[in-house]
């Protein structure tokens, strides 16, 4: 027995060496003179001790008493001090001491660090851990064990370690994952361990590793000549069987079931390639735990390889690393939602925000005002909003105070201290005896008079009192719980799934009202009526902010909440967060319960403090049964929430068809309403890509079809801009869109997906017949956006051969451009349409941003071999009425007056470099001036390009080309053209289209060539005729004037000024929010997208590439 108290002494004084009495020495060492005891406490200390080896002592001179029982304690100490701590999750291979053979499966091969050796443990002692490796097999290393490191680091992204400013400049990713090599050559050149181990940079450059964001960093020899070894595990590929930590049923399909890793990726934001996304022979898909806390749900049957790693360049786990020091973390003194002001001059401010946050200049004008506590970092820094500021910026807490201060809505409690607040009342409103029934209370402020003081109201009753603000407490201000939340509730649902989902958080008391409020909670129906029959006062008593029936009506305890009524329970009863005892019952999930509610008296449309109804919650819980039973009640489905969102606005965002489908065919359901940013329901389907809910809502509201927001945005333009092909061809099949709709800048659905590179949806849009020659309010017709807004096309993501088979086609054949293949892609698709190279309204063509003449060549290749092909004459036995109405047609558009005029407008506007390429066959001039030569109200309902690639069209042109062949032969039709054109321009009178604008105008008449080929405003700018390229001498209009010369100074700068105009706009487009269209955008995800901070703040997947967002990044 006293060596047993001994050895608690011993083990105690690990953690505490001053616990170590010169009595418990003086006991150990009796103990040591006997030889029994010795053998056990020799093997116990060195399971315990592991320092160097010329620290460990021999059994003979703890016999001979020649240690120093203080100096083996102290040096005990300092050794568990350094010790780094391990978390499990850590994939690892072997190390510099590994005597294991093959238990990994070879050199290279990954596992995952699942459990940490712990002092007594005979499984696996201190300084071990227990891996599991990727292929099944299980056992424990050494990490310092007796000095020996069996394994190194080979990634840490598993357990959340993230260097969150640093980026990879061989794979671009911002916030590396992980181990970060940084060149110590270079300035500013950092590798994440992937880069680094496919030998990007330099190999004959040392780097630094960095193993955390807190490393001092271990200089690491060049790559040339080091020893690179392959990675082999489960990966992208790998063929794989459920794991050891496996406990998902039959999700696999069975036991001995496999399935395929299509992904590698993080949980949630906590870690990053913590997770395999697999596919499973039996057709499920599915993500499990791969090193997430250091659980593993999977092992391979296949390994696949995932780069590369330099074995003598990775940490050795276990070894003391340098880090720096890190500031012990401290309660806060700030709490979500408190009013907080910056209390330090600006210079001061700036040293003190170095690792907090950093300074930006744009933070220069809130310094001034009151913001309020968004959250509280993990490193203690206050994340602060301020009002009418899109972003929110971070302080250091040193360097802000707590402001107590009011608005009006915000909910206060009045202190419970009847003798200070009689006191404090004193020339604020006074005392009355009956404000002693309102001390405690919840309420809310409806005033905030000039002198500070707050004219509040309970919550309970309504009754209104004038008090001095410090007779009330702040509970949270609505407004900073408003910006937590979003447009569907996303926030909202989140934050309150937390609180709902765990109804005994915050029920710990000890009285008799928390007892029975977490045994209402818990079901124990016995124990509320025995309770309630004895205290029954006691029947709308909180605790933790929520009464008796909130909780059991979240939980679903029907029984409950029935007698709760019977005994008086206030149905309409708010918590905090103005939440409803029916906005808990939809927030749980309970139908039922929600049905007794309503039955006894619950307000179905009371709104919580971010104005949510419960209906709005089951909407964005894609909840059909509770929404139908709200319905059934008669729940006003045209609420809107702070953001002006309805039920059915959350209803579209979450793409639950069955609750669109109840909400659509609700009575009084207004289709007109819109939210704060102009969004009404049949926008909010097409931006957000839901054509299910756009079909609903096209068959019961199709007027709303063309319904245009504030800016000139409808509907298809939404769904073009952001790529959504199958809601355009709802939009236009079901609702009879007009395809060619005009914003405020004139921009076509066409033109916008053009200017996005969305190839799914310019092809369906094409198909639909739409018009290919539109132009917008510069000119610009879809080439001209095409490259002008290139930028968007290098983020918009690659052709599918399913979607745009087309466009896909172009794309693989231009597999050899390294840059802006999908700009070429379309250009070289628009080209084969027919679309016209042509000047904007400031004269450039696109060939003027294209200097490549080998890509020139290639576009106009595209629309000289479409044409050729579509006139070449294979069979000339096409129906006679089809031809006779085409030659009907064409001589009704005057056709020989058409060919040259087309030719000059199309290619002799080119610029000067352009002049080598191979020249258009004039057999191809014949069917763009047939068609271009159509009725306007046919351009426009696109018959044109709906018509122009089919069969049919081409057999009515090969009938024509037969009947024009007996008139004149195709080999002379150039010629004569010309010569019929010149001779009808010269002869014609009365407005005709100008050959530059397309405008149908009087024409002007040149001297001395006498031709008329073009308006006022475009002649008065040209030098030499278009048609001959003889000098113009004077301008002469239908009345005989003469038209004076432009001034060219004036003219280039009103040229300069429209062009620094357009770039401005440009600019600010390529700033702007995609999905709003309103504010800038200033959030970045890792995607390569981005989007506003508000709109930003309730994604969870990219709106863009429907990536999962794994970080966002906030841009200043």
């Amino acid at each position: 027995m006293q060596c047993m108290g001994v050895f608690a002494a011993f083990d105690e004084s690990k953690h505490n060496y001053k616990a170590v009495t010169q009595e418990h020495k003086s006991k150990l060492w009796y103990c040591l003179q006997e030889a029994f005891f010795v053998e056990h406490f020799f093997s116990f200390l060195t399971s315990c001790t592991y320092a160097e080896p010329k620290a460990f002592y021999s059994k003979s001179q703890w016999i001979k008493g020649e240690i120093d029982i203080d100096d083996l304690f102290k040096q005990e100490l300092l050794q568990s001090e350094m010790r780094p701590a391990i978390p499990a999750g850590i994939r690892v291979v072997r190390g510099p001491n590994w005597i294991w053979q093959n238990q990994d499966e070879g050199e290279g091969h990954v596992g995952t660090v699942c459990e940490i050796g712990r002092l007594g443990s005979t499984h696996s002692p201190e300084n071990t851990v227990v891996v599991n490796w990727d292929s099944g097999h299980r056992t424990n290393y050494r990490v310092g064990y007796q000095n020996q490191y069996d394994l190194i680091i080979v990634d840490n992204a598993q357990v959340g370690v993230r260097h969150s400013n640093v980026v990879c400049d061989g794979c671009s990713k911002g916030g590396i994952a992980g181990i970060v090599f940084k060149c110590a050559q270079c300035p500013n050149y950092h590798l994440c361990s992937f880069c680094y181990g496919a030998d990007f940079h330099d190999k004959d450059h040392a780097f630094i590793r960095y193993t955390t964001p807190t490393s001092l960093g271990v200089r690491v020899p060049p790559r040339n000549g080091s020893k690179r070894i392959q990675l082999k595990g489960i990966f992208v590929g790998a063929k794989v069987v459920r794991g050891p930590d496996w406990e998902w049923g039959q999700q696999d399909g069975g036991e001995g079931k496999t399935g395929r890793v299509i992904e590698i990726r993080g949980w949630d934001n906590e870690s990053c390639r913590s997770v395999a996304n697999v596919s499973w022979v039996s057709g499920s898909t599915n993500v499990y735990r791969l090193g997430h806390k250091g659980n593993i749900d999977l092992k391979y049957v296949v390994p696949t390889s995932a780069g590369y790693y330099y074995k003598d360049h990775m940490p050795v786990l276990g070894q003391l690393e340098e880090q720096q020091p890190v500031v012990p973390t401290i309660k806060p003194m700030f709490s979500v939602g408190d009013r907080v002001k910056v209390c330090l001059d600006v210079d001061a401010l700036i040293k003190l925000q170095q690792g907090h946050g950093g300074w930006n200049p744009r933070m220069l004008e809130h310094l001034s005002k009151l913001g309020t506590v968004h959250r509280i970092t993990e490193k203690g820094d206050i994340r602060v909003q301020y009002e009418n500021c899109p972003n929110r910026w971070t302080f250091h807490p040193a360097a802000l105070v707590k402001v107590v201060s009011f608005r009006v809505g915000d909910l206060v409690t009045i202190i419970n201290d009847a003798a200070k607040v009689q006191q404090l009342q004193k020339g604020h409103g006074e005392w009355i005896e009956l404000m002693r029934y309102a001390l405690g209370k919840l309420c809310k402020v409806v005033k905030v008079y000039s002198d500070g003081d707050l004219r509040i109201e309970q919550l309970d009753d309504g009754f209104e009192w004038t008090l001095n603000p410090k007779c009330v407490k702040l509970e949270r201000s609505p407004l900073a719980t408003a910006a937590e939340r979003s447009n569907s509730m996303m926030d909202l649902s989140h934050r309150r799934t937390d609180h709902v989902m765990t109804p005994l958080s915050g029920l710990s008391g000890t009285s008799m009202v928390d007892k029975l409020v977490r045994e209402a909670a818990q079901g124990h129906l016995d124990f509320v009526k025995q309770h309630l029959n004895a205290h029954p006062d006691h029947v709308n008593a909180m605790s933790g902010g929520k009464t008796c029936i909130q909780v059991a009506a979240h939980q679903g305890h029907v029984d409950i909440v029935k007698f709760l009524i019977s005994k008086g329970a206030n149905v309409n009863v708010i918590d905090k967060e103005g939440d409803s005892v029916l906005h808990y019952a939809a927030f749980g999930n309970q139908p039922e319960t929600m049905r007794v509610l309503l039955q006894n008296g619950a307000d179905i449309n009371y709104l919580n403090s971010s104005h949510c109804s419960a209906l709005h919650i089951c909407a964005h819980k894609k909840i059909p049964h509770c929404v139908r039973e709200l319905l059934t009640f008669g729940a006003d489905v045209n609420i809107q929430d702070s953001y002006g969102d309805t039920a059915l606005h959350d209803a579209i965002g979450k793409e639950n068809s069955e609750v669109v489908e109840l909400l659509c065919a609700a009575r009084n359901l207004d289709f007109t309403v819109r939210n704060n940013r102009g969004f009404n329901v049949l926008h909010h389907a097409a931006l957000k890509g839901n054509a299910v809910a756009a079909r609903y809502i096209l068959l019961l509201a199709r007027q709303l079809v063309n319904v245009k927001k504030d800016d000139g945005f409808a509907a298809l333009h939404l769904a073009a801009l952001n790529g959504h092909a199958n809601v355009v061809e709802v939009l236009i099949k079901i609702g009879q869109a007009e395809i060619n709709i005009h914003n405020n800048r004139r921009q076509t659905p066409f033109l916008l997906a053009v200017s996005q590179g969305h190839a799914a949806a310019i092809e369906k849009l094409v198909k639909l017949g739409c018009d290919i020659t539109a132009r917008d309010e510069d000119g610009d017709n879809a080439m001209h956006l095409c490259v002008i807004k290139k930028t968007n096309l290098l983020q918009a993501t690659e052709p599918v051969k399913k979607d745009s088979p087309e466009i896909y086609a172009i794309y693989e054949t231009l597999s050899y451009l390294t840059e802006d293949r999908l700009m070429y892609a379309i250009l070289c698709y628009l080209s084969r349409l027919g679309c016209r190279i042509e000047q904007n309204n400031k004269g450039v063509v696109i060939f003027e941003w294209i200097t490549d003449q080998s890509l020139k060549q290639l576009i106009l290749g595209y629309q000289s071999t479409l044409s050729s092909n579509v006139l070449q004459p294979q069979t000339l036995t096409s129906s006679r009425e089809n031809a006779d109405s085409l030659i009907h047609g064409m001589q009704s558009l005057n056709l020989n007056e058409s060919i040259d005029a087309d030719t000059t407008n199309s290619f002799t506007n080119i610029s000067d470099d352009t002049s080598s390429l191979n020249p258009i066959p004039k057999q191809n001039i014949l069917l763009n001036l047939a068609l271009r030569k159509q009725s306007p109200k046919q351009q426009k309902n696109g018959v044109l390009n709906n018509e122009m690639p089919t069969s049919t069209t081409n057999e009515e042109l090969e009938g024509a080309v037969a009947i024009r062949q007996s008139e004149r032969s195709l080999s002379e039709l150039p010629n004569a053209a010309e010569k019929d054109i010149e001779s009808e321009f010269d002869n014609s009178i009365g407005p005709r289209e100008c050959i530059v604008c397309d405008e149908v105008l009087q024409l002007i008449k040149f001297e001395p060539c006498q031709h008329q080929i073009s308006c006022e405003d475009c002649g008065k700018r040209m030098k030499k005729c278009l048609r001959c390229g003889v000098h113009i001498e004077r301008r002469i209009d239908a009345n005989g004037r003469i038209i004076p010369n432009v001034d060219t100074t004036s003219t280039a700068s009103v040229d300069r000024l429209r062009y620094l105009e357009n770039k401005i706009q440009e600019y600010e487009e390529s700033h702007y929010c995609s999905i709003c269209m309103e504010r800038t955008r200033d959030v970045a995800f890792l995607c390569g997208h981005g989007a506003c901070s508000r709109c930003a703040e309730t994604l969870r997947t990219c709106h863009m590439c429907r990536k999962t967002i794994l970080r966002k990044i906030n841009l200043y």
